[in-house]
């Protein structure tokens, strides 16, 4: 489905036209009707001869409606420049192109109207002026068409273009996240509420869940139309009215979103790279007072140059948006400022989160630079640099792509090591730009290298203990812990970690005492002394060594003996099924002391299960 919009000055024939070619006026209003002039936004459709429907939004051309025609262009694939042959190119001809050319309304017609009005002559001068008036512009290369809306002429040819330039226009994409600029509220009785507007990114069903925007009140779609048709889905491109339940129409005001719950957040600050038309008044300059349009939208705001002090005649820039009030806004929307001058310029927004920007900062220049850069890869790479870590939904949500179109970028990302992912892949994997991946391994070296320093007798450091003390996602900490030992940067060790670098070395004093404390155990391994003394951090190297096992605060078994003690204890328990304290004490020629240690440590090591006095095998 494709929207078709007019544009052009004031009694250029727009809406005659419209009427010509469709047989629908779309001029609703009783004002309009008797000043024969379009004030608001008017809407039709037409069939063409491919079977391809078009929707058509018909704009006012008088300068001071600019506003609502701005209100209707936003959605529009394919323009229709009108231009009347007994008047030729006017101010708001000027002005309505300079806006197709911000908004990047590629493909196009210029439509030479009231053909009847003027000779060969007068007609071939008017198309003359009209090339070159859009020399340098997005309809720099836009077919020409002279008709006559009164008798008729020219009107086959005019749809045989329209259909031609189908051919080079794209289908509006659909990346799941469907937005409805308002443009139009009403009540219809017996139905309730009803808004229009031209659907794009994203498919709206009968009976979804919606928010509007920015309110951010919850509704459902109870019925949905396109040219008067019920339908059950509307895809991305059409023009579509739809019935919202429980929200009275006058709640609602043009400029509003309908959208999927959950995602868009309105915002009262925007980074943008702006252009200024080429036929400015005056200059651009900072802090100056404009009007914000962006799809049915419009609000008051401010200007913030961050690279210039004033953005000339042609000029483009980079800016901060300050709005006076919120709008749902995404990445990568096209946009008019305007002020008591006119329309200023233009351009695409970039960030609909950004922070604050000081001015003449070439960090941020060159982050907006890459993130407006225009490709995915870009997008991603310049929001995981400038926002930090994040998982992979968000990422898709700020820079406003697709999941496809992510995937595919994250790809190329990680394979030349320019973002590390870590998790399993999906929405919630964790995205990290190489620059914080370094700042974290920086961060972790030094975390666990200052932990053997401190315990230089200690193998490794406690997962628990470096994730306690890690500022980052605890969310994904395993994950990223996970990341580091595949690399090479930490080893894993059981419950610990450690740098690869790191060795416990003994000094000779301490190797003496290790083996004295180790041949005491030998001497009576069943019931070792408990009044040994050993230094704690040595005592622990040989729980972490395996050479040693402390089943209570007093009792410590040399690892052969504790093997032993188990592996006896199991037979036991294999062929009798229950064994006591007392007979723990007797297996082993011992002091009921450590048989009472021994099988409390079996329960809690889940080997054993105590049922009353005796111990069974834990299944």
């Amino acid at each position: 489905m494709y929207v078709l919009g007019t544009a052009g000055h004031v009694d250029h024939g727009k809406s005659v036209l419209v009427q010509a070619l469709t047989g629908i006026d779309p001029d609703r209003l009783p004002e309009e009707k008797s000043r024969e002039m379009t004030i608001d936004l008017g809407f039709a459709w037409l069939k063409l001869p491919s079977g391809r429907e078009v929707s058509i939004v018909d704009v006012p051309g008088h300068e001071r409606f600019i506003k609502n025609m701005l209100a209707g262009v936003g959605g529009i694939d394919l323009a229709l420049l009108v231009i009347a042959a007994d008047e030729g190119v006017m101010p708001q001809t000027r002005e309505h192109l300079a806006i197709l050319d911000l908004l990047n309304v590629k493909n196009g017609l210029v439509v030479l109207t009231k053909k009847d009005l003027v000779d060969e002559e007068g007609l071939e001068l008017v198309a003359l002026e009209a090339e070159e008036v859009i020399k340098g512009t997005v309809l720099a290369e836009a077919p020409i068409v002279a008709v006559s809306a009164k008798t008729g002429e020219g009107l086959p040819e005019l749809i045989a273009a329209i259909d031609r330039q189908l051919d080079f226009t794209p289908q509006r994409r659909d990346i799941g996240r469907p937005r409805l600029p308002i443009d139009r509220a009403f009540t219809v009785k017996g139905f309730g509420t009803v808004v229009t507007g031209t659907l794009i990114d994203g498919q709206l069903r009968v009976g979804q869940e919606v928010e509007i925007l920015p309110p951010g009140r919850r509704t459902h779609i109870r019925g949905l139309e396109t040219h008067k048709r019920r339908i059950d889905v509307a895809l991305p491109g059409s023009r579509v009215a739809a019935n919202l339940a429980s929200v009275p129409a006058e709640e609602l005001e043009r400029g509003m979103v309908i959208t999927a719950p959950g995602w868009l957040k309105p915002t009262r600050f925007v980074d943008v790279r702006l252009r200024a038309i080429r036929e400015l008044p005056r200059p651009i300059t900072h802090n100056m007072s404009i009007t914000f349009h962006t799809g049915a939208s419009e609000t008051a705001g401010k200007v913030r140059l961050l690279d210039r002090e004033k953005l000339e005649a042609g000029e483009s820039g980079w800016a901060q948006l300050k709005l006076n009030r919120p709008v749902a806004v995404a990445k990568g929307d096209l946009f008019i400022i305007r002020s008591t001058l006119g329309t200023l310029g233009g351009g695409e927004v970039v960030d609909t989160r950004p922070k604050k920007h000081r001015r003449f900062q070439p960090a941020v220049i060159r982050s907006l630079e890459i993130r407006g850069g225009g490709t995915p890869e870009d997008a991603l790479l310049a929001m995981l640099e400038a926002s930090g870590p994040c998982e992979l939904e968000r990422a898709m949500l700020e820079c406003h792509i697709s999941e496809a179109e992510a995937r595919k970028a994250l790809k190329s990302l990680i394979e030349s090591g320019r973002v590390i992912a870590v998790g399993p892949e999906g929405p919630r994997q964790f995205l990290l730009h190489q620059a914080s991946w370094n700042k974290l391994v920086e961060q972790v070296e030094k975390l666990v290298a200052s932990y053997h320093s401190q315990f230089p007798l200690r193998r490794r450091m406690p997962k628990e203990e470096l994730k306690s003390r890690l500022r980052t996602s605890p969310q994904h900490l395993d994950d990223l812990l996970q990341e580091l030992i595949a690399k090479g940067i930490l080893m894993e060790e059981g419950a610990g970690v450690r740098l690869p670098s790191h060795q416990v070395r003994l000094s000779p004093k301490q190797q003496a005492e290790v083996e004295a404390f180790l041949a005491v155990l030998a001497q009576s391994p069943y019931s070792p002394p408990t009044n040994l003394s050993l230094d704690p951090e040595l005592l622990n190297l040989l729980l972490e060594e395996g050479k040693v096992v402390k089943v209570s605060e007093e009792v410590v078994f040399s690892a052969a003996a504790y093997e032993e003690m188990v592996k006896r204890i199991v037979e036991h328990l294999k062929s009798y099924g229950k064994i006591t304290v007392a007979e723990v004490r007797d297996l082993f020629q011992t002091s009921r002391k450590y048989a009472v240690a021994l099988m409390e440590y079996l329960d809690e090591q889940r080997i054993t299960r105590r049922v009353g006095n005796e111990r069974v095998l834990r299944r």
